[in-house]
């Protein structure tokens, strides 16, 4: 064969390869981790616990991946809890068998049993995170997930210095379990958390925790990329670094155009990465960086404060050195929260486009909020408003969950007696969402799913309500990103409303807060076939019923049908 002839069959073979979708050169990685969830003794604040972990590590171990990798994580169950994961933010396209909430796409690991979760990371980079999706688990299952851009991919930012993970959480010295059951017996607030804390640690503000102290060492005159993740069970927080501004870069593993700031609202299922510039010579000073919560219902709270100090490497003995402290925000100080959500833009570039549906299929409205439920204790009064139950709910339909999966029902076509696929538009009942509070507080019940064809575009206006008190609410929605188009206070105008919305350049989320006493409003393709859980992100809300899912249908082409269930998928 001749030279020319010889480059001919090859111009034709990388041809046929692109026809195919075949790369000449697979660049992604599959990459494995095995997780044993087991019984580990932790103290915090002097309270010994025997807490659920993976490996034993609290908090958990990382997950790093590169955009683009298959992951393949093996979950054994070594402890009496039914267990699930759910790998947050992660878009599951065609996956959903490894979303991970329990009785909506899994039924959960029992124990002595395991279960792979096999995904692929497709079009993210930045941070997200994983955590236990069973009751209140996620008190002290959760972890980091870190997503490198692919091989020779820059970031749109000057690459930093080095990379650190800064996880909230909260402790409870107390079982959270046995808080929770309590509370949805009694049917009252349940007990609040004893402290907050830095990837695992309360720090030097609460009792006998001074020893539990997060200290980051950063060099002088360096960039430092912080992952910052708000695992909390109920509270929203604020954080700041004394002295030292801070870069807001991406949210949600999304980047945005950058900002500075001296301190970021961060709510529980979000993520902030943030690029922290030291100083250009060491100071004579160490630096606390707290965090505490922002509070906006008319229940108990924990009202402490976390703290983690920043020293500089080369300077003199700490001990001797003045002791800095930022100035947060007030607990309630919504102009705050409003302010800094509002700077928050997509970056909007060739390489990193915003998709923002601009005509809309289905529109919905939903409301979100508290109410009540009967007391149920024969003869007894509830703790409860006015010797009721505390309830929750979307549209007012508190969700009953299922005992089979719902993913599992619907793809095996045995819906009935699991779901009704009737999932109101738009509140059945109007009343002045915002102002004073109808007589009748009562929820209702149901395991309704909201339907919606292949690749349709929706908008959904989430309504707050001021039943119980207006609060914020940040609402989670798996299996997609979404865009903010527009929020404000007061009830939504269905009129005026719509001709302030963001087409260009909104920011792209998977966790948005209600705005207390106001709405929000989200774009999204409905372009991940699967049944797709969207609850409020306040654990103690979901346990009250402030959830709901999405049936996404398959579409026409193979690529766009659910692919079946693993042989390990998990019984009920």
């Amino acid at each position: 064969m001749g030279a020319s002839n010889l480059q001919i069959s090859i111009a034709l073979f990388a041809a046929l390869l692109a026809l195919l979708h075949l790369p000449l050169r697979v660049e992604a990685a599959t990459r494995h981790y095995e997780f044993n969830i087991k019984m580990q003794n932790v103290t915090r604040l002097c309270h010994k616990r025997s807490i659920v972990t993976v490996n034993g590590k609290f908090p958990g171990p990382q997950v790093v991946v590169r955009e683009g990798d298959r992951v393949l994580i093996n979950v054994t169950n070594l402890v009496p809890n039914n267990i699930t994961l759910h790998w947050h933010g992660i878009r599951q396209l065609r996956s959903g068998w490894a979303d991970g909430p329990a009785y909506v796409t899994q039924c959960p690991i029992q124990t002595g049993q395991s279960y792979v979760y096999n995904f692929t990371v497709v079009g993210q980079r930045g941070t997200l995170w994983w955590h236990a999706h069973v009751s209140w688990l996620r008190s002290t299952l959760y972890g980091p997930i870190i997503i490198l851009p692919k091989k020779d991919v820059p970031y749109p930012f000057p690459k930093p210095y080095k990379q650190v993970p800064i996880i909230f959480g909260e402790w409870f010295n107390t079982d959270t379990e046995a808080i929770i059951n309590q509370a949805m017996q009694t049917g009252g607030g349940p007990n609040v958390s004893d402290a907050y804390t830095i990837n695992g640690l309360p720090g030097p503000l609460y009792n006998c925790s001074a020893k539990d102290t997060f200290k980051l060492k950063v060099k002088a005159g360096k960039t430092y990329l912080l992952r910052v993740i708000n695992a909390a069970l109920n509270d929203e927080l604020f954080f700041s670094i004394a002295n030292h501004t801070l870069t807001v870069a991406d949210v949600d593993a999304v980047y945005v155009k950058p900002f500075k700031t001296d301190t970021i609202l961060i709510a529980p299922g979000q993520t902030t990465n943030l690029l922290l510039h030291t100083k250009t010579t060491p100071p004579a000073a160490t630096f606390l960086m707290m965090a505490r919560p922002y509070a906006t219902g008319a229940g108990t709270f924990d009202n402490t404060t976390v703290a983690g100090i920043l020293e500089y490497e080369s300077t003199p003995s700490t001990k001797d050195l003045p002791l800095f402290k930022p100035s947060l925000p007030p607990l309630n100080d919504t102009s705050f929260a409003t302010n800094f959500t509002n700077r928050l833009r997509s970056l909007a570039t060739p390489n990193f486009p915003a998709n923002v549906p601009q005509t809309v299929d289905k529109h919905f409205l939903f409301t979100v909020g508290l109410g009540t439920k009967p007391c149920d204790q024969n003869n007894a009064t509830c703790q409860g408003p006015n010797g009721t139950k505390f309830a929750a709910s979307v549209s007012n339909i508190s969700f009953i969950q299922p005992t089979t999966a719902l993913l599992q029902a619907h793809f095996t076509g045995k819906s009935g007696g699991v779901y009704e696929p009737d999932f109101p538009y738009s509140p059945l009942r109007w009343f002045n969402f915002t102002g004073s509070p109808p007589n009748n507080t009562m929820v209702g019940n149901g395991t309704k799913l909201m339907v919606l064809p292949f690749n349709a575009s929706v908008e959904v206006v989430m309504q707050g309500t001021g039943i119980m008190g207006a609060e914020s609410h940040p609402l989670h929605l798996h299996g997609f990103n979404f865009f903010i188009v527009g929020q404000g206070f007061g009830n939504y105008d269905p009129v005026n409303d719509p001709k302030r919305f963001n087409l260009v350049d909104p920011v792209e989320r998977n966790t948005v807060g209600v705005p207390p006493g106001g709405w929000v409003a989200i774009r999204f393709f409905a372009d991940n076939p699967g049944v797709w859980f969207m609850h409020c992100h306040l654990e103690v809300h979901t346990s009250w019923g402030l959830k709901m899912a999405w049936l996404v249908l398959d579409g026409k082409l193979p690529n766009h049908k659910l692919l079946p269930p693993p042989s390990d998928l998990p019984k009920c």
